[in-house]
């Protein structure tokens, strides 16, 4: 896989998850435009969370039965359909529909990095998954921004009719670029579901599930709760400035993709190790956004750094380890992404309300804790292939 691809399939990540994440800067002026009352604006963020958590068990295994080539383009075409429809909804239920099919098919990531996995040498494994899912955290990050600042200048409806383009731009590039699915052996859709079961009795799965669910708990503690601190005194920053931290985060994380050189080089263990420890480093800097900002950005950016490189880690250990199920392993394991994303965002705000952010803090120190010791407790991926050696 060439350079160019791997641009193009990152493109794809970060075009697709942005759906889910555009919202979250323009809540208030979408739920006034709608005629949405206070009490339903969470329900625009969680009607797409709601539709990529089911798309990840019913349509990820997908990519072990069908061309995954063609399975990107579709499941692109259909996210820029949904994209589409909010942007021309003129009720809460309508938008809420788009948003829904948007989400339910922005899981076309995972079934990138599973094209990028299985068309990709093994000694290049590593690097390909670092550089195709950077472009995840471009979406998640770089989506606050640029819907921030669209949102400014045109109205929210420019936002998703921003992504409905890209989105459908992305299908017909990947169409006529990309090669055909390396792969010569398929499953059964039934049979791919099934492994989703059975991946739960896969000890190195669970592990870096695990791991995958509270380091994104930490991860959603951050990035949903920031907003509390930097709206309040002393700072009363607006949706714009407090939007712009973002790009610290986009700092760390690009940074990161060197982190699958690291794996390919045999050190995903001692990565995701060390990674950890700095997760809980960045806690204790970013503490002080009640007082301080600079020291914030440092935690910002270690903390991103470390999430996205034990990502890429656990990521380049699962498809080496289940090569002949990439679609279904990817999805399973997101799925603790998922679940471990939302536990954060709802434990933060909770925590924020009882304690201030110097209680949210300690709550994401924590979840960065546990997933040092399932880390440390784990010791299923020493030698799971005979190129990569985790050492946990």
């Amino acid at each position: 896989m060439n350079g160019r691809h791997r641009t193009l399939l990152a493109a794809v990540c970060g075009t697709a998850v942005a759906n889910i994440y555009a919202a979250q800067p323009v809540l208030e002026k979408m739920g006034g435009d709608l005629g949405l009352s206070a009490d339903r604006l969470g329900w625009i963020v969680a009607v797409g969370q709601l539709g990529y958590l089911v798309g990840l068990i019913a349509l990820v295994p997908l990519g072990d039965v069908l061309d995954r080539r063609n399975l990107i383009a579709a499941h692109l075409m259909l996210t820029g359909l949904g994209a589409g429809l909010v942007a021309v909804a003129m009720s809460g239920t309508l938008a809420f529909a788009g948003l829904a099919c948007a989400g339910l098919f922005a899981v076309v990531v995972q079934t990138t990095v599973a094209y990028a996995a299985a068309s990709s040498q093994p000694d290049d494994r590593g690097r390909t998954i670092g550089v195709v899912t950077s472009g995840v955290v471009l979406g998640i990050l770089g989506a606050r921004v640029l819907a921030g600042a669209l949102a400014q200048t045109w109205g929210w409806r420019s936002v998703y009719v921003t992504l409905a383009v890209l989105s459908l731009l992305l299908a017909m590039l990947v169409a006529a670029v990309l090669p055909t699915d390396p792969r010569t052996e398929r499953t059964t859709y039934r049979r791919a579901l099934g492994s989703l079961a059975g991946l739960l009795r896969d000890r190195l799965f669970v592990s870096r599930g695990l791991i995958a669910f509270f380091l994104f708990a930490s991860f959603g503690t951050l990035w949903s709760g920031l907003a509390l601190p930097l709206a309040g005194a002393p700072w009363h920053l607006n949706a714009a400035q407090i939007g712009s931290f973002g790009i610290a985060g986009l700092t760390g994380a690009l940074g990161a993709a060197r982190a699958g050189r690291w794996a390919d080089a045999g050190y995903t263990g001692r990565v995701a190790g060390g990674a950890l420890v700095l997760l809980i480093a960045s806690w204790p800097a970013i503490a002080s956004a009640s007082w301080s900002l600079w020291p914030l950005v440092v935690g910002v950016v270690v903390l991103d750094f470390a999430v996205q490189a034990v990502h890429v880690s656990n990521q380049h250990l699962l498809t080496a380890a289940h090569p002949d199920r990439t679609s279904s392993v990817i999805g399973g394991y997101m799925v603790f992404y998922s679940l471990g994303s939302a536990a954060g965002a709802t434990a933060t705000t909770m925590t924020f309300a009882a304690a201030g952010w110097t209680g949210s803090s300690v709550l994401g120190a924590a979840f960065a804790a546990c997933a040092l010791t399932v880390w440390a407790l784990s010791r299923d991926a020493r030698n799971t292939t005979t190129h990569q050696r985790a050492s946990v």
